[in-house]
């Protein structure tokens, strides 16, 4: 990526992050980033590519996040699913004031032809997939396929985990996620 490129990402990053996606325009990503639109509609070739790609790089340095932050974690199940509550509340407070970027993204874009969504759908599902993947270990280890109760507890912390990210987001209560990470280790209780 072009150093143009990369500053205009980096601005339209900050600004759909901030703003709202339909809020910013072209020129103002543009003029943030100190390019031409012409360098945009180069490189990008759509406001569309733009979101994509902001989606995307934030998806992926939440995923190396998390995947940092699971590495570290003691070597259990259950220790893992607390990691993933410990590490969205350290991302939240470093990155995420505004709530989850795909939460927020998703509430401007719900049209699944939206080139975006599927980057918006797929990091839900990569994270349900996650908690199924880590209930499974919990309530059943070595068994191939997840259970009703694995599903069932892995959709019970994808709940709490998501609505603590919109909590923290719209700022309801303060620690929103330390609240969730409480109730989860509660759910956690009966497989322990």
């Amino acid at each position: 990526m072009t150093p143009g490129a990369r500053r205009a990402l980096d601005a339209a990053s900050r600004l759909f992050y901030e703003h709202g996606i339909h809020a910013v325009g072209v020129d103002l990503i543009a003029a943030e980033a100190g390019v031409t639109k012409k360098t945009l509609y180069d490189r990008f070739g759509s406001k569309e590519q733009i979101v994509v790609e902001y989606l995307a790089g934030r998806d992926e340095r939440w995923r190396a996040f998390l995947d940092e932050r699971l590495a570290a974690a003691p070597p259990s199940p259950a220790e893992h699913v607390l990691a993933v509550f410990d590490a969205s509340r350290a991302w939240a407070e470093a990155n995420s004031s505004r709530g989850c970027a795909m939460v927020n993204a998703h509430a401007e874009i719900d049209d699944p032809g939206h080139p975006a969504y599927a980057v918006i759908a797929g990091q839900k599902a990569w994270m349900l997939e996650l908690f199924t993947f880590l209930a499974r270990e919990i309530t059943a280890p070595g068994e191939a396929a997840p259970s009703e109760t694995a599903d069932r507890l892995a959709r019970t912390l994808m709940l709490l985990h998501e609505g603590a990210l919109v909590a923290h987001g719209l700022g309801i209560f303060p620690d929103a996620l330390g609240l969730a990470r409480d109730q989860a280790r509660a759910a956690l209780g009966p497989y322990s």
